[in-house]
């Protein structure tokens, strides 16, 4: 009979193939830690229009403090010419515990963006990049997985799997990117036929910069797919095309209670 450790591996793989990592590359180094610098940016979110429970924070990160995470993150050793992938469950990096601070930090004090049809009367739930009852569970997360995408390397559409619990972070780091997202089909349909020509589903893209932090809760999480595709002529903002260079991401997210 697998063990808890043997089955959280098996499901991730189920969902995105198998991982880069080995026990090795997965050493946590005893200087991981990511301090990020003082004078920080107020946080600034902005609500996606059309995707409920999608928020982004494009001044997440400061261009030092990206700096630093980034050293934190190559400390580690897990990305190699063949590896570009890495997963961590449990006892996360110390890094990663400042990121969730941050996020955590930055939900809770960050000037949200005069949104359409936005008054004062809206709850505090609304108004929240996260529910509540997300933002003050602990531990805030407790699994992450960290990528290295080279020019033309995206993510294929897809839905978190559901031993995931809702609230999911996504940190993007070095090269901007278009992140699309598309409904969630039942029938399994691909986010590729939704933006299909002569299809009646438009693809809402949300750009990412550098040092931007995406969340997702609630309908954004369960019921939309979230996919970049960085082939050539398909990341355009704004009528351009965005020159590609490497990427580094890191999504955070915490396991359902019955899998702790």
């Amino acid at each position: 009979m697998e063990d808890d450790a043997d089955f959280q591996r098996r499901a991730l793989v189920e969902a995105f193939g198998e991982s880069s990592e080995s026990e090795e590359e997965t050493h946590i180094a005893a200087d991981s830690s990511f301090l990020p610098t003082q004078e920080r940016d107020h946080p600034k979110w902005e609500m996606v229009d059309g995707v409920k429970g999608l928020w982004t924070c494009p001044n997440f990160l400061s261009q030092k403090d990206q700096s630093l995470l980034l050293s934190a993150i190559n400390r580690e050793g897990w990305f190699s010419d063949t590896h570009n992938q890495a997963m961590r469950f449990g006892d996360l990096p110390a890094w990663a515990i400042d990121l969730s601070r941050l996020i955590r930090e930055a939900a809770c004090s960050g000037e949200i963006d005069s949104l359409p049809g936005m008054t004062s009367t809206n709850e505090d739930q609304e108004l929240c990049p996260l529910p509540l009852d997300l933002l003050w569970r602990e531990p805030l997360f407790d699994q992450l997985i960290g990528n290295v995408y080279e020019p033309g390397e995206g993510i294929c559409a897809h839905v978190d799997l559901l031993r995931f619990d809702d609230g999911i972070a996504i940190i993007s780091l070095e090269s901007a990117c278009v992140m699309h997202f598309t409904p969630s089909e039942p029938d399994g349909g691909s986010a590729e036929a939704l933006e299909g020509e002569g299809s009646k589903t438009t693809a809402i893209p949300v750009y990412l910069k550098p040092g931007s932090l995406v969340l997702m809760s609630g309908e954004a999480r369960y019921l939309w797919k979230h996919g970049i595709n960085r082939k050539d002529g398909c990341q355009l903002w704004e009528g351009k095309e965005i020159q590609q260079g490497r990427r580094t991401s890191v999504t955070l997210r915490k396991l359902c209670q019955s899998l702790n």
